[in-house]
């Protein structure tokens, strides 16, 4: 596969979690999903689900795993890769490792808890056993843009408020 045809499956299986991040939205819950690929074939969905599924860890990332292992009926799931549209935190990285996922591909950087490049390179820490490739800002735009515009949304903020000097409000532009 050439790296035009690999941008191309990229900006596909990217799109098939914006949907995911979209029931999450439709849900209540943060816009975040996540698909799980192998051999060119989605194996696994998932949304965000900590509120509905009254659980902390139901983070989109290991829904999708979750989801594929129960399929493919093996915990390991060597080779796959896994699309996400905001950067995972540090639990999701290590279930990374642990279901020794081979690449993951994520849309936008989460500066506050993402752990694979904004607060730490969690793929590449010494010990582990497994090393995950990361692809870091497919489509990440429009994964940003869906992530701001729910929480204007919740914090209900019109997407043309421009935060007035002095006013301690920060722009719609923040997410």
């Amino acid at each position: 596969m050439n790296d035009n045809e690999r941008v191309s499956e990229h900006d596909d299986f990217m799109g098939d979690a914006l949907e995911q991040a979209r029931l999450a939205r439709d849900a209540g819950e943060v816009p975040i999903g996540a698909v799980l690929v192998m051999g060119g074939q989605v194996v696994g969905r998932g949304f965000n689900r900590p509120i509905s599924g009254v659980d902390p860890t139901a983070h989109a990332e290991l829904v999708a795993i979750r989801d594929a292992a129960t399929r493919l009926g093996n915990y390991r799931l060597t080779g796959s890769t896994l699309y996400v549209t905001i950067e995972p935190c540090l639990m999701c990285a290590g279930a990374f490792v642990h279901a020794r996922i081979g690449t993951v591909v994520y849309g936008a950087l989460e500066p506050r808890t993402g752990a694979l490049e904004s607060t730490v390179r969690a793929a590449e820490l010494p010990g582990h056993n497994h090393r995950v490739a990361v692809v870091g800002g497919v489509r990440s735009d429009e994964c940003r843009a869906l992530m701001q515009e729910f929480f204007r949304q919740r914090r209900g903020v019109k997407p043309d408020a421009v935060a007035a000097p002095g006013s301690g409000r920060q722009s719609s532009g923040d997410a």
